[in-house]
């Protein structure tokens, strides 16, 4: 069936390209400038949304290891992930159930069967049950089962991993997927390799967002990088508030080569899977997944986008995965040279541009900013923000309990 739903999309961009159409958004939409500026709308959006809608926190192949192990901090809130002995993944709140104090340092990723607390000593195997407290007979008695670390829901499909950073969520994440994963699992990033990661600072999370559902910048930001005769035209598809944006044509790259190939030439059998997936996958409310190839192989580049400290901040990790590690010098060289080029156009293009553009929208002066007919994915993408960030638990719930939710 996502083969199916896959080769639809795909039939769909051909017919347009071929055509030389796209499909427009209804109207002009206005969006009001403070909702990027306004510093009690950004901490709402990090409680209803960072804290409360669940989050792709890390690629499978980020843990491919049984006692692989990652601790983050992601809006305030301190997170563990581990992969358990039985290969599933557990997603903990980081504080030791003694004071608080977090088991594994922020920032750091390793391999080990337990964690000590670097306060007391006391003990945590990797699936959070409590095994040892230091001078037990001194400190009284307690039932250890009971003192565990507090896990979060969690979920992995398609070779990704989504956990929601709120202890007594009712809201399934299988729900909240609308059934995107099942398409995701196309790439097949289960099987896949970490290659390389690095993280960059970043404008406000929703400027910085903006830049991945646009493919209208392309030619003009990018005219440098990939060139003034770049497309700049996208068709989007919709499962709940994620999207995929591709370009409507009828033409698509070999992967690895120059050559271009006629998909209208082809049969539906026929159809490469690489082709079926182009484009760029966003999964609400903060990854962005495009593919690319170097070092031999295919790859994607997976930017996990989360808001900073304050309202013009956010950081952006990138992953590097690949269907196969590289094994020649030549294969290692080439892949650090395409992660790299992306790291010049990220950095030095678009979130250079969105912190000039959010420098400026704080003078308070330009009161709406616009998205034409061609920007749909950017209007349904603040739709969804202002949505989510104003609805109470409930709401939440009610909405994602439909089969494929409109804004």
């Amino acid at each position: 069936m996502s083969r199916e739903q896959l080769v639809s999309m795909t039939r769909s961009l051909i017919a347009h390209g071929a055509a030389d159409t796209m499909e427009y958004a209804e109207d002009i939409v206005r969006i009001p400038a403070r909702s990027y500026t306004d510093p009690d709308l950004f901490e709402r959006e990090k409680r209803n949304i960072f804290r409360r809608l669940p989050l792709m926190v890390a690629p499978s192949c980020e843990l491919p290891q049984p006692g692989d192990y990652k601790a983050m901090d992601i809006c305030g809130v301190p997170l563990l992930l581990t992969r358990q002995r039985d290969g599933s993944v557990g997603a903990f709140l980081n504080m030791c159930s003694h004071r608080g104090n977090p088991v594994v340092e922020a920032g750091t990723t390793g391999n080990a069967a337990r964690f000590m607390c670097s306060y007391h000593g006391w003990t945590f195997k990797n699936d959070g049950d409590l095994v040892g407290i230091a001078s037990a007979k001194d400190f009284g008695a307690i039932d250890k089962a009971t003192l565990c670390l507090k896990r979060f829901p969690v979920y992995e499909s398609a070779g990704l991993i989504w956990a929601t950073l709120d202890l007594n969520s009712q809201l399934s994440i299988r729900d909240y997927l609308c059934g995107y994963d099942a398409l995701l699992e196309a790439f097949g990033f289960a099987d896949w390799t970490l290659f390389s990661q690095r993280t960059l600072a970043g404008p406000n999370w929703k400027t910085a967002y903006d830049g991945y559902l646009d493919f209208y910048h392309l030619p003009v930001l990018h005219k440098d990088t990939f060139g003034a005769d770049f497309f700049n035209r996208a068709n989007y598809f919709f499962w709940g508030p994620h999207q995929r944006l591709s370009s409507p044509s009828k033409f698509a790259q070999k992967t690895g080569s120059d050559e271009m190939l006629d998909l209208s030439a082809m049969s539906d059998a026929d159809l490469p899977g690489d082709a079926l997936t182009q484009g760029v996958w966003t999964i609400f409310p903060h990854i962005s997944i495009a593919s690319f190839y170097g070092g031999g192989q295919r790859g994607a580049m997976i930017s996990q986008l989360f808001p900073g400290e304050s309202v013009g901040e956010s950081y952006t990790t990138q992953y590097y995965v690949m269907e196969n590690q590289p094994q020649t010098k030549a294969d290692v060289q080439s892949a650090h040279e395409q992660f790299d080029f992306l790291e010049i156009v990220v950095r030095d293009e678009d979130y250079a541009t969105g912190k000039r553009q959010h420098e400026a929208l704080q003078s308070g002066l330009l009161k709406e900013v616009l998205f034409g007919r061609n920007e749909r994915g950017g209007q349904v993408f603040h739709q969804w923000a202002e949505k989510l960030a104003n609805a109470d638990d409930a709401d939440v719930c009610a909405i994602f309990s439909a089969p494929n939710p409109a804004p």
